[in-house]
């Protein structure tokens, strides 16, 4: 069975209730509930882990090597703005990253510095962004070839941006 972590960062604890013009009406509780009803449908393990702090989403992604985790799936929130600690991690873990958000983000400007770790990004599909991330990470998964639990080697550092 697949083992996934999804992280969600600052103030996704706060879903339905903080700005619902742009992140929608459903619940941090609500969007649990659905990615939980798709991990059991689509048989995989799915850890759900909640923080406002780097140093914690950190501490979590190390633990997952110890886990075997097979992916990870996050949407980063603030994290994508100044979050090079966050980066140098994902670029050393031997597991995959699927990056979400639920806008558009550079629709509004914004520029995600985890992205480049990530074998890939879903965003402005609202909480859908979430099951299409985790559709695309079992998808990855399978394409790759991975066995349930094996280690897989860290990523090679990507070039910096010019």
């Amino acid at each position: 069975m697949r083992n996934i972590l999804l992280i969600q960062g600052p103030n996704l604890s706060y879903l339905g209730k903080r700005q619902p013009e742009l992140y929608g009406k459903t619940t941090a509780a609500e969007l649990d509930a659905m990615l939980r009803a798709h991990a059991k449908a689509n048989k995989y393990r799915l850890d759900i882990f909640y923080t406002h702090s780097e140093a914690e989403a950190i501490e979590r992604l190390y633990r997952g090597v110890d886990e075997k985790l097979d992916g990870v799936v996050m949407n980063p929130a603030a994290f994508l703005f100044a979050g090079y600690p966050l980066r140098d991690c994902l670029r050393a873990l031997p597991y995959p990253y699927v990056e979400v958000h639920i806008t558009n983000i550079e629709r509004r400007g914004f520029h995600s510095i985890l992205a480049e770790t990530a074998v890939g990004m879903v965003a402005g599909f609202g909480v859908r962004s979430y099951v299409l991330g985790l559709e695309a990470m079992l998808g990855h998964l399978r394409e790759s070839g991975s066995r349930p639990g094996a280690r897989k080697t860290p990523r090679p550092r990507a070039a910096p941006r010019r």
